[in-house]
């Protein structure tokens, strides 16, 4: 057998959903920089689980039924009350209440195709109002129910914070759920195939992957980028912290993917966004750290920055949490999640590798008596 340590470079199936050639990251065939500057984040669900564009008309009826499923159980909320005060991390709390939602749904082992994306349909309009109805809980608010009347973006926006939100902020969020929807066959990806893979239900896939997702080397990476951020404090201490990283052979969390060589096409986007959104708030200083960070990397290591790095100024300046940073991006992965799992009932082999076995051999049975 042939090990490939982290299934590096391995193709594990073929997919319809994404894919990345040449450092070119495409969603059913459309590039990411056209999908970027024209689509909204609903189009492109639809794209990912219709494998095409939708027409007006699918389109408006996609967004009434996100809208019409966005609510979630009271029980639900309950639960989030009964956790220890800012101890939960809301990607733990998100974890538990997608699992959590498989227990008020009929259909949950429903497995037939159309019960299976009604399922798609419920649990991506109910990730925005599990998040934002966790954070407000834990900052001692209430709820805000989710409104028929505002897109995706911009509901969550104000499930979030109360108010209706500017267009610039809408505007930024749907552009980073965009960017983030889908990655091909990424850590979580692959999870929620693997357990779906065994025909278990929808929502034990999904809840799989946020537990991948969760961990610092994937979805986390963007929330460990604002930490340095701050912790650095300022552009003067940029060049000594770089330099103190590699002399010490710490990882800079925001450079480099196993997938791409040339750069991260995501990520000129969100640092356009990262440059006009800390101006606006007057905290330029985000952008203008990351941005001299950046130039440091690729002059003494040649890695680019990949999604997280700039994303993470993004988000704070949208006034959100640092801890927020990765469940958003389990807001939009969702999508594309969805799009592998019912793609993976579609035409299902339970996925079983081998491993290459390197303990000892050939052990003899000893009494309890006679061992050391």
């Amino acid at each position: 057998m042939t090990v490939t340590r982290g299934l590096e470079g391995v193709v594990a199936t073929q997919s319809k959903v994404s894919s990345i050639i040449d450092d070119q990251l495409t969603y059913v065939g459309y590039s990411i920089d056209d999908l970027a500057e024209n689509a909204s984040f609903e189009e492109v669900v639809y794209l990912l689980w219709h494998f095409k564009l939708p027409n007006k008309e699918e389109l408006a009826e996609l967004k009434q039924q996100l809208a019409e499923n966005a609510s979630i159980p009271q029980e639900l909320i309950d639960h989030f009350r009964s956790y220890p005060i800012n101890k939960v991390h809301p990607m733990a709390a998100l974890r538990t209440a997608v699992s959590m939602l498989g227990l008020f749904d009929e259909e949950a082992d429903v497995m037939d195709k159309e019960a299976n994306y009604r399922k798609a349909i419920r649990l991506q309009a109910k990730m925005p109002t599990i998040v934002a109805a966790f954070q407000r809980i834990r900052k001692g608010l209430e709820p805000v129910a989710p409104r028929k009347d505002l897109s995706f973006a911009a509901n969550f926006l104000y499930m979030l914070n109360g108010e209706e939100p500017d267009k610039i902020a809408v505007e930024a969020i749907d552009k980073a759920l965009v960017l983030h929807a889908d990655h091909e066959l990424n850590a979580s990806t692959f999870t929620a195939r693997v357990c779906v893979a065994t025909l278990s239900d929808v929502y034990s896939g999904i809840t799989a992957a946020i537990g991948a997702l969760k961990g610092p080397l994937h979805g986390g990476a963007n929330e460990q980028v604002m930490k340095m951020l701050t912790e650095i404090g300022s552009i003067e201490n940029v060049e000594a912290y770089v330099e103190n990283a590699f002399a010490n052979k710490q990882k800079i969390m925001g450079f480099g993917h196993r997938v791409y060589r040339q750069g991260d096409p995501r990520a000129k986007h969100l640092k356009k966004m990262s440059k006009q959104l800390t101006a606006l708030t007057g905290e330029p200083k985000w952008y203008e750290m990351s941005e001299k960070m950046e130039g440091l990397v690729r002059a003494a290591k040649n890695l680019p920055p990949n999604v997280d790095f700039y994303s993470a100024s993004v988000y704070h300046s949208l006034g959100i949490d640092h801890d927020l940073f990765t469940p958003i991006f389990a807001i939009s992965r969702t999508s594309g999640w969805l799009a592998h799992i019912l793609e993976q009932y579609d035409n299902n082999r339970l996925i079983r590798p081998r491993a290459d076995y390197v303990g000892p051999t050939k052990q003899q049975w000893i009494p309890i008596e006679n061992r050391a």
